[in-house]
């Protein structure tokens, strides 16, 4: 977990830029959904199979039914309480999405997806995107819809030619591999004993551009068959992928398992430690001359957030044993970049921020919890970072410009994941314990997130802005129960950490 900032030189600078060009918005936001103009009920055709299969048409597009598709197509749908949160899993893919949310969480990825899903007949509908990227990819179907009849089919998709080009790069003991495709693929990796494959299904590879392997790449090896890129990696060693756009890029970190034992080192040699959860910074919102969102009779959000930090801080102290640092204890002003810093300083292994929400109008409940993105996930992150971000003397825009060299250092790349995970505890802690309304987790441009060398994630409790749920708030034993959610949530955390199986986090009480 624990790691040293990398440096970057200006080469690799250079570099990573040229691998992040210009990163695609989603057209979709959260709180804004497409009208529906019209519903019904249609079939589903399937390699010789039929089932009805309501659907609804809006302007952005239509919107099946998604339970009625999982025995056709096979697959496990979970649905979680009060029907918000909806698991689809289809072989390796997971995608976790529910109503009213204009992204889903795609294996370690939050995906835009337009229009947003809605409860109609036949429980939550979807748009065709969610078919394409789940069963889609995994069994290589081509989903078609016909609006006039409201069939949907499925065919096994032709097979394309794609050109690809490999390169890497090897820095500070991290080999980064990228493989650029000039048409978005659909693709499988798989993972094995010192081997990771991309399937391409039926899909045909052409290698137009190949660069050697650098000096003490993790990266053995790179074979590129018909189908299928098998690379061969190192003993030892723990893989971090993500995809860039414009063009498609399926980028791999390599670097050393954190965890691995090497025998050959000598007995008399001190032990290493151990990776886990030893240090906490718990950063409260606000401060001073920045009060943060203000509740209808005054009730500030920097004082909310400095009392519930402090409480977390303290059972977080007694129950784990953990030394936990706040980075203001008292009403005083903090620059933004120095919450980070000093996160940074005491080498900590979690970073989160507390904060209170606040909306144009009293309609929006919930808790919100986000981790660190250039582009927001939807357009209300975006508003919700650029209000944050305000303190710093900085809009939306010098934000993401300030962002763009950070978001692709590899020590902070290789926390995202992290991130999310502990991102998403959180947010299913606060709505199982409290009932809240699931506004999902969410990716942002914040400042107090940009820099950190852990997991770092920034949790809005609630809206300070609304009446009742201010009342809520101004009460010792409901900010009691959002720091007994917290609380757990990072425990679970650590657990999951401390035992990369993730059986310990279940045993959690």
């Amino acid at each position: 977990m624990r790691s040293t900032p990398i440096r970057w030189s200006l080469t690799l600078c250079a570099f990573l830029l040229a691998l992040a060009h210009a990163p695609v918005r989603g057209a979709e936001a959260e709180g804004r959904l497409h009208p529906v103009i019209s519903r019904g009920t249609g079939y589903a055709e399937v390699a010789g199979q039929r089932v009805p299969l309501p659907w609804s048409r809006t302007s952005a597009g239509p919107l099946v039914a998604l339970q009625p598709l999982v025995p056709l197509f096979g697959g496990e749908l979970e649905i979680g309480p009060l029907r918000q949160s909806h698991t689809l899993r289809v072989q390796e893919i997971e995608a976790v999405l529910g109503p009213d949310s204009g992204s889903m969480v795609l294996d370690h990825r939050i995906v835009p997806i337009a229009p947003a899903p809605a409860v109609g007949d036949g429980g939550l509908q979807v748009p065709l995107e969610v078919l394409e990227r789940t069963w889609g990819d995994a069994l290589g179907w081509e989903i078609a819809w016909d609006g006039v009849t409201g069939t949907l089919t499925a065919r096994q998709r032709p097979s394309r030619e794609l050109e690809l080009a490999v390169e890497a790069l090897h820095v500070q003991g991290v080999t980064t591999l990228v493989l650029r495709f000039d048409q978005t693929p659909h693709y499988r990796i798989e993972s094995g004993a010192a081997r990771l494959v991309v399937d391409l299904g039926r899909d045909v590879i052409r290698l137009a551009e190949r660069r050697p392997l650098p000096d003490g790449s993790l990266v053995r090896r790179v074979d590129i068959g018909e189908h299928r890129i098998v690379l061969g990696l190192a003993v030892r060693t723990e893989v971090t992928d993500y995809v860039l756009d414009r063009p498609f890029r399926l980028v791999f970190d390599v670097h050393r398992a954190a965890r691995a034992a090497f025998p050959e080192e000598l007995p008399v040699r001190p032990p290493r430690e151990l990776p886990g959860v030893k240090t906490i910074v718990i950063d409260p919102g606000h401060g001073g001359r920045e009060t943060g969102a203000v509740g209808p009779t005054g009730l500030l959000e920097k004082d909310l957030s400095l009392m519930i930090a402090r409480s977390v801080r303290q059972r977080l102290q007694e129950r784990l044993g953990v030394r936990v640092v706040l980075t203001r204890d008292e009403d005083v002003e903090l620059p933004l970049e120095s919450r980070t810093a000093l996160a940074n300083q005491y080498k900590a292994d979690l970073f989160l921020s507390i904060h209170l929400n606040s909306s144009p109008g009293f309609r929006a409940q919930g808790a919100e919890t986000y981790f660190l993105s250039l582009e927001a996930s939807d357009e209300v992150a975006a508003e919700v970072a650029a209000r944050e971000n305000q303190p710093a003397g900085r809009g939306i825009v010098e934000a993401e410009q300030g962002l763009q060299l950070m978001l692709w250092d590899l020590a902070q790349s290789h926390h995202l994941a992290e991130s999310q995970r502990l991102a998403t505890l959180i947010q299913g802690e606060l709505n199982r314990t409290l009932g809240l309304r699931d506004r999902g987790v969410k990716q942002a441009p914040f400042v107090v997130l940009r820099g950190a060398a852990m997991p770092a994630v920034l949790v809005e409790l609630g809206f300070l802005n609304d009446p009742e749920q201010e009342q809520r708030l101004a009460d010792t034993a409901y900010r009691g129960e959002l720091v007994e959610a917290l609380v757990r949530a990072v425990t679970r955390f650590k657990a999951q950490v401390e035992d990369r199986g993730g059986n310990a986090a279940e045993a959690v009480p």
